[in-house]
């Protein structure tokens, strides 16, 4: 009686193990999800965010499966998801600066499987091995708070709307929420004013192709208090004239 009231608390333990880890990988990808809708390349952090949803179902498939997956099995998965997609997270984040919501949660997902990983084989560790795991678990830990600060904090840098601004314009999408205008407008910079004159120079230029001359002369204003024409590179202006040429070239094909 009692062998078989113990077999019975392991399989709720375990079943309440996996419920666990089914409930982090969905929350962790639904709340992606949500804030790579607020990102330049929405993309980036929406394809991790499916990646999470679809191993959360994963785990619920095989909860419902006759055989048992092994206790080992979620931690590991989200230690090495969460390492790898903080390695992707820290180079979208630091060289190309086009997202910074990958790195902080997959470190959350890092630091949470790596963790339970430690804490499993605790009882069985030598002294040296406990003292080397939670000097592990610090550096972890350390890490996620930079990476939470890096980029839940500190945010997205003023060039990267710049960047998804240009694209944007190039795919023919120039008003509404994700639009180039609603891009550029979100491009200031306080520590790189050459950002803000470089927004303002691409917002006038595209207000004078829609022909909204008065916010075309508002955005003038704001780029002559910002150094003028001569501040921007000649570059930058070209490629903004031949992205809206390439838009109405594209408008007078469909006509």
């Amino acid at each position: 009686m009692m062998r078989t009231s113990g077999i019975l608390a392991g399989e709720r333990r375990r079943r309440n193990e996996l419920l666990f880890w089914i409930f982090l990988f969905a929350v962790l990808g639904v709340t992606v999800h949500y804030y790579s809708r607020h990102q330049p390349f929405p993309e980036i952090s929406g394809k991790f965010a499916w990646l999470l949803m679809m191993l959360a179902a994963l785990l619920w498939l095989s909860n419902t499966a006759p055989r048992e997956m092994g206790e080992w099995i979620p931690p590991v998965m989200a230690t090495t998801v969460g390492g790898l997609g903080v390695i992707y997270g820290v180079i979208q984040m630091s060289m190309t600066d086009r997202d910074v919501v990958v790195a902080p949660f997959s470190g959350m997902l890092l630091c949470v499987g790596a963790i339970d990983l430690m804490v499993s084989r605790w009882d069985g560790m030598g002294g040296a091995e406990q003292i080397g795991s939670f000097i592990v678990a610090s550096i972890l830990v350390a890490l996620e708070i930079y990476l939470i600060f890096r980029g839940l904090v500190v945010g997205i840098k003023g060039v990267s709307w710049s960047k998804s601004g240009l694209r944007q314009i190039r795919r023919g999408l120039i008003h509404g929420p994700r639009g180039a205008i609603s891009h550029f407008e979100r491009s200031w910079d306080m520590e790189d004013p050459w950002i803000n004159a470089m927004s303002h120079a691409a917002l006038a230029l595209i207000h004078r192709h829609t022909g909204d001359s008065e916010s075309e002369r508002e955005h003038l204003a704001e780029l002559e208090r910002e150094g003028g024409w001569d501040s921007i590179d000649g570059s930058w202006v070209e490629a903004i004239e031949e992205a809206l040429r390439n838009v109405d070239s594209v408008v007078s094909r469909h006509d």
